[in-house]
């Protein structure tokens, strides 16, 4: 795993992963490897947001400390790539600049955009949505004991053709009910977040007093 690592030659494809990573936490990470086992990727490419257009206040620990627990937590693992192109445009994030920028730089590697069946009912409110299903392949996580995901928001946005290879695209896996949001939270009220970060990630949060206060 490199942050630098040279342009692959391999033909498989690219699974792309953003978010705020706010802290990472082991349902990314499952979610990750979930998307490395059932996808035609060679790895998971983890791109950390600068700005969310959708959480404009931004997120609460430094880019440069996001970029650190996401070190530490996929320290040593194969197939899995952090890319910190987003924060080095120190602006909003938008997608589909970032997948243009990423087709630029592999064009003959199909782009799987690994999202929540949460981000695909708002698709419609992403910039340029159209744009971004010609760019890239949606990889949606259909968690256990929750309801399938609703495609039909994309039948007016994408032909057949691509909606069929969205569909078999699908990632299984079990519900799992963490979010960075609830560990703030839990950081900030002196509860535990044994078991739901990597410790790695663990001691950097604690050391650097990240979330204890909002």
């Amino acid at each position: 795993m490199s942050d630098s690592e040279t342009t692959p030659q391999s033909p498989q494809g690219i699974g792309i992963l953003g978010g705020s990573f706010d802290p990472v936490h082991m349902g990314h990470l499952w979610m990750a490897e979930s998307a490395l086992e059932q996808l035609p990727i060679e790895h998971v490419r983890w791109i950390p947001a600068a700005t969310s257009p959708l959480k404009p206040h931004g997120p609460v620990a430094s880019n440069e400390q996001r970029l650190q627990m996401l070190r530490l937590a996929l320290s040593g693992q194969e197939g899995h790539v952090i890319d910190d192109w987003e924060l080095q445009q120190d602006g909003i994030s938008f997608t589909r600049l970032t997948l243009e920028h990423l087709h630029q730089r592999f064009p003959d590697r199909p782009l799987y955009l690994i999202i929540g069946a949460d981000s695909l009912a708002s698709f419609d409110r992403w910039r340029d949505p159209e744009r971004i299903l010609e760019l890239c392949h949606l990889a949606v996580i259909a968690r256990g004991g929750q309801a399938q995901p609703d495609y039909s928001i994309l039948n007016a946005m994408a032909a057949p053709d691509r909606l069929q290879t969205i569909r078999e695209s699908q990632i299984l896996m079990p519900q799992i009910e963490i979010s960075s949001s609830d560990l703030r939270d839990r950081v900030c009220s002196g509860r535990s977040i044994r078991f739901q970060v990597p410790h790695p990630v663990r001691t950097l949060i604690s050391q650097e007093k990240l979330y204890q206060e909002e």
